[in-house]
């Protein structure tokens, strides 16, 4: 398989010489395309510096990070904004959907952003929603419709640029049970039948559980990683149960 992402000896540091706090310490792996990952470890490990540094949100104190071959740490702040756009999709905890806009209109504005024909967007957007479960929403506005609802039409605007790479933060925060199962279930299908490559950072096992691969960090660096393989969610599940309790904590230490 193709490998889109390559993370090369990633170093975080933040403060002074005096007051120095080390976030990463030396973070090296490779993301193929078409993968679907897990980020795990406890408050501090880094898991979210990691995620900020990899989407340019954040800049690396040495290292280098390539998205399908392009050295993502070399591009000029000027340029970072229109590579996200063209690159990179984004799945919020609080969806960041405007309330002003129908969902339809939600969806197509990563299109807009992105200058698509005016002639395609509509028909992508029917598109997208119909893979998404979400046709029957698209000319209701958000505060009309369910939180698993909204999740789905972010997850519609992440992917229909056709992004490199999906980042998701903790994408199931903010949702109850249900809407997390059905949202998770919609990741795992993105990634199953429209092969995106996604990288999840998240807290929960039953969540990290839907990826098929999973890297735990500890003060800074990978502690260990885990294959789902053959292994059904369930078993899945449970391995990563075992790795949390390795790290010292219960499942809900870990975040």
């Amino acid at each position: 398989m193709k490998e889109i992402l390559r993370l090369e000896h990633i170093q975080k540091f933040y403060g002074n010489q005096g007051n120095l706090t080390k976030a990463i310490s030396d973070i090296s792996f490779s993301v193929n395309s078409g993968e679907f990952v897990g980020i795990m470890g406890a408050s501090g490990s880094g898991k979210t510096t990691l995620l900020n540094c990899i989407s340019t949100i954040d800049t690396v104190s040495a290292g280098h990070i390539y998205l399908d071959g392009a050295d993502v740490t070399e591009i000029k702040e000027k340029e970072l904004a229109r590579f996200r756009r063209e690159n990179l999709g984004f799945v919020f905890q609080d969806f960041n959907l405007l309330d002003t806009l129908t969902i339809s209109e939600n969806i197509a504005l990563a299109l807009t952003i992105n200058k698509a024909p005016e002639s395609q967007i509509a028909g992508k957007v029917q598109e997208m929603a119909q893979s998404l479960n979400i046709i029957d929403i698209l000319d209701k506005y958000p505060y009309q419709v369910s939180g698993g609802q909204k999740q789905r039409c972010a997850c519609a605007r992440a992917i229909i640029n056709k992004p490199k790479l999906i980042l998701a933060d903790e994408p199931t925060g903010a949702l109850d049970s249900h809407s997390s199962q059905m949202l998770l279930g919609t990741m795992q299908s993105i990634n199953e039948q429209l092969g995106a490559t996604i990288l999840m950072v998240t807290h929960d096992a039953f969540s990290a559980s839907y990826a098929r691969r999973i890297l735990f960090l500890r003060d800074g660096k990978i502690f260990t990683e885990i294959l789902k393989g053959g292994n059904s969610r369930k078993e899945f599940f449970e391995k990563i149960l075992d790795v949390i309790t390795m790290l010292g904590g219960g499942q809900s230490d870990v975040c």
